[in-house]
């Protein structure tokens, strides 16, 4: 059974979102500020955090800022329609996905499923025989979900990971930024640049000795993106 923690300041969607998750077998947690969900965490073995970005005491925004510094563990922010400079913000700062209030109950569910199946997949258990990929100094190893820059471990998102992973198995292959989010999401890619372009430059950050100049994650104007050889 999966731990997912709810956490928002408007207890009516909170409840709703008990109710959608635990019809699906998974034990949910409740919060009401960012505070309360980072106790929690702490308390707790989450799997998965729904953050509201706008909540008293502590938002969403700081929460994840705080949560960063400690755990990878997936969060999708819920976030209003107009709140576009939010989702940005959020991306930025370690989330992985977000969701639109009012949210469809079958997307949401979706969107879990992908992240718990990330995130279980980066730390879950050895695979008889090791599966490296290697690209000059970059180092995949998919049996223990691992990537090292030049020896040294780098620490990715489950996001991340399968954002490389994707690109490494296809050196010099151009992929659009919906295809991207196609194959790591496994969702409708529409209006989703954003979302991508945000990735790959946390990827950028922590794989690239200068990354207003990669050698690795290369943009192709216009196209998507590559993992140079």
């Amino acid at each position: 059974m999966y731990n997912i923690l709810v956490c928002d300041d408007e207890r009516d969607i909170v409840s709703a979102l008990r109710i959608y998750l635990t019809s699906e077998g998974y034990k949910v947690y409740e919060a009401y500020n960012g505070e309360e969900a980072l106790a929690l965490i702490e308390k707790k073995d989450i799997h998965l955090v729904l953050m509201d970005v706008m909540m008293p005491v502590m938002d969403g925004i700081t929460a994840m800022v705080k949560l960063r510094e400690k755990s990878n563990v997936p969060v999708i922010m819920l976030t209003a329609k107009s709140e576009d400079t939010d989702k940005v913000l959020g991306l930025n700062i370690g989330a992985d996905d977000y969701v639109t209030k009012p949210f469809n109950p079958v997307e949401l569910q979706a969107r879990v499923k992908s992240q718990l199946r990330r995130y279980m997949q980066l730390g879950g258990a050895a695979q008889s025989a090791s599966e490296k990929l290697v690209i000059g100094g970059i180092e995949l190893d998919d049996s223990t979900k691992e990537v090292t820059l030049d020896g040294e471990l780098v620490a990715l998102t489950p996001t991340e990971y399968d954002i490389l992973k994707l690109l490494m198995e296809n050196v010099g292959r151009v992929y659009s930024p919906s295809q991207i989010y196609a194959a790591v999401w496994h969702d409708n890619p529409y209006g989703t640049e954003n979302t991508v372009a945000v990735h790959i430059r946390h990827l950028r950050e922590k794989l690239e000795y200068n990354p207003a100049e990669p050698r690795y994650l290369k943009a192709v104007w216009g196209r998507g993106y590559k993992m140079n050889k």
